[in-house]
């Protein structure tokens, strides 16, 4: 009863493992292929005994006698992850693709998701920072002559003026920080940067939009104007080349590009500028600015040198400082200035009442600034709902006062 069947004949868990190694192309007790004995796959060379236990006897697999060989189940095909620096891994700087453009520094996105040369000028160009040439339409708003149609026209040709010159800069920009933006971790999906426009035809378009903005003022016979374009055009390629460079420097040096917009309405429209007003454009322009390079120290962190050499110079307690007393500054000139334009206008309140949503609007930004938000202004201000509400406010309250 113990012995074999004469003839070489197998039990019934033999014939089923017998089937099974026929199914799978291999021999009962035989080794896994070549390429499935890899150390790599943690698969050995030596046969796996996965024992069938038998409730009865659940030391000795069911159906078998102790005389008879273990079945070895057919081999397998393991799945094989790959994990950060493994086969198959993304390549080094390979990161998130934003707007169709990979993340790698060479530009290399995912196949059939790179974007035309057309898209990447216009992404060059960055629209939605044109919201920032608002600014010129403020000398005028307060001096209450935006509802005359010629100074209305000025204005917007100003603004129209102001968007050719700062895509320009930024296309000047972006060709020269090109390499220190394959180094951050969303500056790196700029088109120039992950090499989706060359650099040659980024230089053209940026040299033509700068003609252009300032040949165009001078044709409108706003000579003024077009000495304000080449100030702000000088200011924005010394910093792209030098001043950036240079703490503190480069924080006025990016300020003073709100206050040349904020100037340039003035000039348009040929009304005379407040000293509160350029108090609190000045002030206002430097506490947005020191916002976003808290942001950028806030982001890149440690890493940061690697970007650009003067974010290593500052401290997050520094930076705080420069915040302070900037607000500070922009706020009490705010007040000033309302309690200015409430006297001449023979005791209306809508002035002072202008105040509150005034400071609550800078408190407000520097509260989404220490949440880490204040990176990029246009962003800000068209991300927060709270934000939008008070601006609204404060420009009716304004416009009361002074057409009411």
């Amino acid at each position: 009863m113990g012995g074999v069947p004469a003839g070489g004949g197998l039990s019934p868990t033999s014939s089923r493992a017998g089937a099974m190694s026929r199914q799978f192309g291999t021999e009962v007790g035989a080794s896994p292929p070549d390429h499935l004995s890899s150390p790599s796959l943690g698969v050995s060379s030596r046969p796996v005994v996965v024992p069938f236990v038998n409730s009865s006897n659940p030391g000795w697999p069911r159906g078998r006698r102790r005389s008879e060989s273990p079945v070895v189940p057919p081999p397998f095909l393991p799945r094989v992850i790959t994990t950060s620096g493994g086969p198959g891994a993304p390549a080094d700087g390979a990161g998130p693709d934003i707007d169709g453009v990979g993340g790698r520094p060479d530009g290399a996105g995912r196949a059939g998701a790179r974007p035309s040369r057309a898209v990447g000028v216009l992404r060059t160009c960055r629209p939605r920072q044109w919201l920032k040439n608002v600014l010129v339409f403020g000398a005028p708003a307060a001096a209450g002559v935006l509802s005359h149609r010629q100074a209305m026209l000025d204005s917007a040709a100003a603004f129209f003026l102001f968007c050719l010159a700062a895509s320009g800069t930024y296309c000047i920009n972006d060709v020269l920080d090109r390499k220190a933006d394959r180094m951050h971790p969303t500056k790196r999906n700029r088109p120039i940067a992950a090499g989706v426009i060359p650099v040659p035809l980024a230089l053209g378009v940026g040299a033509l939009l700068l003609l252009a903005s300032m040949g165009l003022s001078g044709a409108i016979g706003r000579p003024r104007l077009a000495i304000v374009l080449v100030a702000y055009v000088a200011t924005t390629l010394a910093y792209s080349l030098w001043l950036k460079h240079e703490a503190v420097v480069d924080l006025g040096a990016v300020a003073a590009g709100f206050v040349l917009r904020a100037v340039a309405g003035g000039v348009a429209a040929a009304v005379p500028l407040s000293n509160w007003f350029l108090i609190v454009a000045c002030f206002g322009s430097l506490f947005m600015v020191t916002g976003k390079r808290e942001a950028e120290v806030q982001t890149l962190g440690e890493s940061r040198g690697d970007h650009r050499s003067t974010l290593e110079e500052y401290t997050p307690s520094f930076l705080r400082y420069v915040r302070s007393v900037s607000s500070g500054v922009a706020m009490t000139a705010y007040c000033l200035w309302a309690f200015e334009k409430a006297h001449a206008a023979s005791g209306a309140i809508w002035f002072e009442l202008s105040i509150v949503p005034f400071v609550l609007g800078v408190l407000r930004y520097g509260l989404l600034i220490d949440a880490g938000k204040g990176g990029a202004p246009e962003d800000v201000v068209i991300g927060d709902r709270t934000l939008q509400i008070l601006g609204l406010c404060l420009a009716a309250l304004f416009a009361a006062g002074v057409y009411g």
